[in-house]
């Protein structure tokens, strides 16, 4: 497209004329030439996808469960710790386990470290974190069998049968690549192999007889005894092992699996650097390993041993495993950098951190993700500060001083992970009991719902035994469980849910506290605030918030009501707003429970994430933070929390981005848009976005998706939470070698990186590479900040202005014509009309638009139970990509 120069008198006038012309090509058709956009979960990098076979890889196919099993796996290189997916074919209709039995038909999946010293084309069965669970029938690493049962290559780990009451016991053994190990068999003083069980509903060591030892008394000398479950090197809380994965009547199936480096399992050791003899860094290699079980364990008549024993063992098939190297990844001395604010770019940074380690200025970035507002704020002033990075402009009422570039375009997700659970009575179509325990893999939003998680409306959100003349609970009706009042239990049983969603979700029975809201991260955001302006462009929404019931009864909880006649409060919850406030003050009394435990309020019942990449990856896990029990032993006594869920009975939903989404293979809902499309968050549909984006009120070269524009309300294939993430810098900071530092970061974020990949320095998952006009904003931006050139920008501009105004580049590579103003128009414009837009198919499509809601309220207790600096500490102790250091989760 031709570029054009306006002087600051034609500016007005090219705005206004340009937009009819270039809305038409570019919201009207060209958006709608991206296509319909099927919700879809996130994809990870299928370049490196490998399938194995059952045949050829099993040493004895002749007795195997399922001798037509392939599985593939879906990325094998370039990992970190994420998710990934496994898909199989040619097995057979599983049966879930029961109290006496592991199931039958099924997979089980682990992750493993080792070679087999035999053979180096499969794993080691010692390696593999397997295991975890107490109590978990077929999911042990050790099992009494028959001594006639015993195969030849479980010998050496097992101990003998001992006469009538102890019969032969068969353990095999962890060993971790640290060099640790555990294990229940041992030899005693006097070199004699014996055993000692735990019981896994006790934890209680069993002595020879079988009968429990009391608790502290020491075991034999000589001998030790070990709980394999619960151990230091993996536990049921950390470990990542699928101990059931059910098949469909087809004998298919799918499984997200979370992929773990020596970060979350030091005993895995999976991605620690390894230096080959050319001098080459990798991580180091590990397996992912598929166990196929039948309908019993050889001698049994169902299936209750082991995994791990070769009978079962010998019929696995495994995937090798490429992790990149973590730890330090930039030369030590190397010039440090503090990046500063969105959470959104966090993961492109990364990726591209170790290739600016070997760039002209050598340096490494270090990003504190927070409050954008006040990273902003600081990289406004003359004096040296971070790099901010941004969603919005600078909030002042003079001129802006920053110079701002465009470096990644992103958005907003909601994660969700639920298995199916039909309704145990009634009529239900067999194709959905068919279907019982697998994942839903889409899901529709509407503002108003987003609303309805956002404020505790649920009943399951709220602590259970709260006393009924709580405000919020006298205000639903609710007397007792059989008298509930109006409002639904949770999201999947709501009226105004089943109305826009698959009919397959009226004959679910799901329950539970983390379908009743969403994981939520704690702090301020830019974030926040766009999933807050989403919510009030429905004019339902803001009604439902202000304390309208919906059609079917159900009303806001009314400490989160925007109308100070229904707000306890006596004020109102000032909308939209930069966090997420759980502001019920009701508390569940300690006695509600016994003697000796504590309140649990709203945060207690509902705990917030350390931030949003900590939600996509409890989701990944199944990990809802449900409340566990009391734990009188612990220092000082508290609530534990709930072991996670596991797959076929998973049922979490959390705010997260699109990249951290991608990252851990969540699948993400869709959210309806302003054009009445439920659209999901895929490269498409961001770039959608991206085309019907205007300028903010503040700043013209900051732009945003605004749902109340009529560009929104045409992009019928828009996913309404895309945010793009701009690096902001005032030029006239005083230190140069840190302005041109920063400057070369920009340079390298538009050009090599955004190249889609997997691989050191490309642009990740989740998100999409830049329209040329914001690359040409952002390379002219870098040289403004690196020269120092001061920054002149328009305090207002008009509603119908271009989507992206971009300074000229003169001859030397400096912005030429600041002081004047001088702007180029950009590749994409938006629809000037303001009424009568249409979507792709040409309907006309009404605004999802409504009035701002009034002032903020005062929350109460719960402002004493969140404090304000909890956002920093989290970040800093999880989540945060330390860039140069080492992360939490790499």
């Amino acid at each position: 497209m031709k570029r054009l120069t306006f002087g600051p008198k034609n500016a007005l006038w090219a705005r206004a004329g340009a937009s009819g012309v270039v809305v038409g090509l570019m919201v009207g058709v060209g958006v709608a030439a991206l296509g319909s956009l099927a919700p879809s979960a996130a994809s990870a990098d299928a370049s490196t996808a490998v399938t194995v076979a059952s045949r050829g890889f099993d040493p004895d196919l002749a007795t195997a469960p399922f001798p037509d099993l392939k599985v593939t796996v879906s990325q094998t290189k370039d990992l970190v710790s994420q998710g990934i997916v496994v898909n199989w074919s040619g097995g057979k209709k599983s049966v879930r386990p029961d109290g006496s039995s592991g199931g039958e038909d099924f997979l089980q999946i682990a992750q493993c470290w080792g070679d087999d010293p035999t053979d180096s084309s499969r794993p080691d069965r010692t390696t593999c974190q397997y295991g975890g669970f107490p109590g978990k029938v077929a999911s042990t690493r050790d099992n009494a069998v028959s001594q006639e049962n015993v195969a030849t290559q479980d010998a050496q780990y097992t101990s003998p049968a001992n006469g009538f009451t102890v019969p032969a016991f068969t353990a095999i053994p962890y060993r971790a690549s640290t060099g640790g190990s555990i294990a229940s068999v041992f030899a005693d003083s006097a070199n004699v192999l014996t055993h000692y069980i735990v019981d896994p509903l006790t934890g209680l060591v069993q002595n020879a007889n079988g009968s429990p030892s009391a608790t502290g008394v020491p075991l034999p000398a000589g001998v030790s005894g070990v709980d394999l479950a619960t151990n230091e090197f993996y536990t049921q809380y950390t470990t990542n092992e699928v101990p059931w994965a059910g098949s469909s009547d087809s004998g298919d199936g799918s499984v997200k699996f979370e992929v773990q480096t020596a970060m979350q399992s030091p005993g895995l050791g999976c991605g620690m650097p390894v230096t080959a003899a050319n001098g080459a860094v990798a991580g180091k290699s590990c397996w992912l390993v598929v166990i196929p079980r039948g309908k019993n364990d050889a001698g049994e008549s169902y299936i209750t041993k082991s995994g791990l024993l070769w009978d079962s063992w010998k019929h696995s098939v495994a995937v090798k495993l490429d992790f990149k190297p973590i730890g330090q990844r930039c030369s030590i001395g190397s010039a440090e950098k503090q990046l500063s604010g969105s959470e959104l770019v966090a993961a492109a940074i990364g990726s591209w951190q170790p290739n600016l380690c070997a760039g002209a200025s050598g340096s490494s970035f270090v990003l504190s993700t927070g409050n954008e507002e006040e990273a902003l704020a600081a990289a406004s002033l003359t004096a040296p500060s971070p790099l901010a990075l941004t969603s919005r402009p600078l909030q002042t009422a003079g001129t802006d001083p920053v110079a701002y570039a465009p470096i990644a375009l992103s958005g907003v997700a909601v994660s969700f992970s639920i298995d199916r659970r039909v309704k145990p009575v009634g009529e239900v179509p067999q194709e959905y009991k068919d279907r019982n325990t697998e994942a839903f893999t889409s899901l529709n939003l509407t503002p108003r719902l987003i609303a309805k998680l956002l404020t505790n409306s649920y009943l399951d959100s709220l602590p259970s035994g709260a006393p009924t003349t709580s405000d919020s609970l006298k205000f639903f009706g609710y007397t007792d469980s059989a008298h509930p009042g109006s409002n639904a239990r949770n999201l999947t049983v709501d009226p105004d849910f089943l109305a826009v969603n698959d009919e397959e979700w009226r004959y679910q029975d799901l329950t539970g506290p983390s379908l009743g809201d969403m994981l939520l991260p704690s702090g301020r955001s830019d974030e926040a605030e766009q999933l807050w302006r989403y919510v009030l462009s429905d004019p339902s929404a803001v009604e439902f918030l202000n304390g309208t019931p919906d059609e079917w009864g159900m009303k806001v909880n009314p400490w989160s009501s925007t109308d100070a006649t229904i707000n306890p409060s006596g004020t109102v919850l000032a909308l939209p707003r930069t966090n997420f406030p759980k502001a019920d003050p009701m508390e569940r009394p300690a006695a509600a429970v016994g003697a000796g435990t504590t309140a649990v309020n709203l945060v207690t019942w509902r705990p917030y994430t350390s931030d949003f990449e900590n939600g996509a990856y409890l989701t990944l896990r199944g990990d809802g933070l449900e409340l566990g029990d009391w734990n009188p032993t612990s220092v000082p006594p508290k609530f534990g929390k709930s072991v996670r869920s596991l797959v076929g009975n998973q049922r979490v939903l959390s705010v997260t981005t699109a990249a951290a989404a991608a990252r851990y293979q969540t699948v993400t809902a869709s959210l309806q848009n302003s054009a009445g499309s439920f659209v999901a968050p895929t490269a498409d549909s961001m770039l959608a976005a991206s085309a019907a984006m205007v300028p903010t009120s503040a700043n013209p070269k900051v732009l945003e998706y605004d749902p109340a524009n009529p560009s929104a309300k045409a992009a019928a294939t828009a996913y309404p939470m895309t945010m793009p993430v701009y690096a902001a810098l005032n030029p006239l900071q005083t230190d140069a070698a840190q302005r041109a530092i920063y400057a070369n970061l920009i340079r390298y974020a538009v050009g090599a990186g955004q190249i889609p990949g997997t691989e050191i320095g490309q642009l990740p998952h989740g998100y999409t590479p830049l329209p040329k006009s914001w690359v040409a904003q952002a390379l002219a931006a870098a040289t403004v900040i690196e020269q120092g050139s001061s920054t002149i920008v328009p305090t207002t501009v008009p509603e119908t202005a271009p989507d992206a105004y971009i300074p000229t580049p003169s001859s030397d590579g400096t912005a030429a014509s600041q002081a004047e103003g001088a702007l180029v128009m950009a590749d994409a414009a938006v629809d000037p009309a303001g009424a009568g837009a249409t979507d792709a198919a040409g309907t006309v499509t009404g605004p999802l638009v409504a009035r701002p809601t009034p002032a903020d309220p005062v929350v109460g207790l719960v402002r004493a139970a969140v404090p304000a600096g909890l956002l920093s500490g989290l970040l800093a102790a999880g989540g945060v990509p330390l860039i140069s250091r080492v992360r939490r989760r790499s």
